[in-house]
């Protein structure tokens, strides 16, 4: 496997515990959850009905102001696997350093693979990705520019796993333009990863190959309904939209004590140059709380942002010991 956040059984190899003992702040996934609704037994005992599916395509059509076609599948990383069926043969070039599973899934299916530092690079490539804002620091790019590559390149691949908190990124509006798909991921802003479940938007044919690829029941009952339900409550997203850019500046303030330096970052996540990545992450497993370090970069320290004021607490005395 490729190196991923999440990744709670290497924490508890290394330091101890159980799940319930840890906060994770390896990922961006929001650790205030959408409070999940009490379901109808149907929702888990019967296959999906179309209109169940369409119903949830609706919503996100909605919530993601697209006019473009919709596609529910299992979390944005089920269509990155399906990209190599889709996109067309030839040279795939990825905007760099970034999300890994773009480039592992595009090798494995025999795809020439460039990463690239510049946008303005990407064209002339068959098959361009840009995750935007980028993971893992939160690098972001004008939707105008993106926009530009459309004629440049045969098809734009356009990740949007952590622009619901940053709507004016979205290129969801213009889905339905021709070369052009977007991906959103619902667990991380919602905090219900677990739920498998996120989107393609784009243009009927696209889509319409991409459904066929993942067949005719892409996500559970469970998920259309508390992804439907989620998605139309607009009062729970701006107040997390709020919470959230709130919580990513108490979180640098309480990280410059400790001599780190805010490199990038995101609502959901936040970079920090460190004197060495690995101690620090040393430091913070003795607590029981796990972060981020990546082997190319060994002064980058990521963190999530703490869900309530007890994991606040736990996160301000490590830092201030």
């Amino acid at each position: 496997m490729l190196d991923h956040g999440g990744n709670l059984d290497v924490a508890m190899r290394r330091f101890g515990g159980g799940v319930d003992d840890w906060i994770d702040l390896s990922t961006g996934i929001n650790r205030c959850p959408y409070p999940v609704p009490e379901l109808q037994p149907r929702h888990w005992s019967a296959l999906p009905s179309r209109a169940d599916l369409d119903s949830l395509h609706d919503a996100a059509r909605r919530a993601y102001a697209t006019r473009g076609a919709v596609l529910a599948i299992a979390g944005a990383q089920a269509a990155i696997q399906l990209l190599p069926s889709l996109a067309p043969r030839g040279q795939a070039r990825i905007l760099a350093p970034t999300y890994q599973e773009y480039g592992a899934v595009l090798r494995a299916a025999g795809r020439e693979v460039e990463e690239v530092a510049d946008l303005d690079a990407l064209a002339g490539a068959d098959l361009a990705i840009v995750v935007n804002p980028n993971n893992p620091d939160g690098r972001s790019h004008d939707p105008a520019r993106l926009l530009a590559l459309l004629p440049h390149v045969g098809c734009l691949i356009v990740d949007e796993s952590f622009a619901d908190a940053m709507p004016g990124l979205s290129l969801a509006p213009e889905a339905g333009r021709a070369g052009l798909l977007v991906l959103r991921s619902f667990g991380k802003f919602y905090g219900l990863a677990g739920l498998r479940l996120g989107f393609v938007l784009g243009g009927d044919a696209d889509l319409a190959a991409l459904a066929a690829k993942a067949g005719p029941w892409p996500v559970s009952g469970a998920a259309i309904e508390i992804g439907r339900r989620a998605l139309l409550d607009r009062d729970w997203t701006a107040q997390t939209t709020a919470r959230l850019a709130r919580s990513s500046v108490r979180l640098d303030a309480l990280v410059r004590a400790a001599g780190w330096r805010l490199i990038g970052g995101t609502s959901l996540f936040r970079l920090y140059e460190t004197a060495d990545a690995k101690a620090a992450q040393e430091r913070l497993g003795c607590a029981r709380i796990w972060s981020r370090v990546f082997p190319h970069a060994p002064a980058w320290l990521r963190l999530g942002i703490p869900g309530d004021e007890a994991e606040w607490a736990r996160l301000a005395a490590v830092l201030a010991g």
